[in-house]
């Protein structure tokens, strides 16, 4: 039913609505497509009709870079016509089997709607858990977690 992969689409004239690609290639990265073992696997549905597979950290926007600092797994690059995204709207990773969002500074802010109806507007910089089910809206564009 739904399409799970983190490979790149070869490019086609149309421009993809969302790309998906490893941050950084390293020595010791492992492959998105093994089973899991500490890490539990998300499936994230965005709104463009796109899927994709989460295991460890991420970034989403219209641009996603991470600082040079920082270390994350998979960039979500959304093709977001209204730029209503940020370049890196929000961050994501899992701690103990639960996942969690952290809005990035965005300009039009990330809101969370559980399933059990109860709202959050996310505080940027603070770590949320999303209950599988959730709807995470970033700015017009959202994706639900299962």
């Amino acid at each position: 039913m739904f399409s799970v992969s983190v490979e790149i689409p070869d490019p086609d004239p149309a421009p993809a609505p969302l790309s998906v690609q490893p941050a950084a290639p390293s020595a010791t990265s492992s492959s998105f497509d093994a089973a899991p073992s500490a890490a539990s696997l998300f499936v994230l549905q965005f709104s463009t009709g796109e899927t994709i597979s989460a295991l460890g950290t991420g970034l989403i926007g219209r641009r996603p870079l991470p600082q040079p600092t920082e270390h994350v797994d998979i960039l979500v690059q959304i093709n977001d016509l209204g730029r209503s995204v940020s370049k890196s709207h929000l961050e994501f990773g899992q701690h103990e089997g639960e996942f969690w969002v952290s809005d990035r500074f965005s300009g039009n802010g990330t809101i969370i709607r559980r399933p059990d109806a109860v709202l959050v507007r996310c505080e940027p910089g603070r770590r949320y858990l999303v209950p599988r089910g959730s709807r995470v809206e970033i700015a017009d564009q959202f994706f639900i977690l299962n």
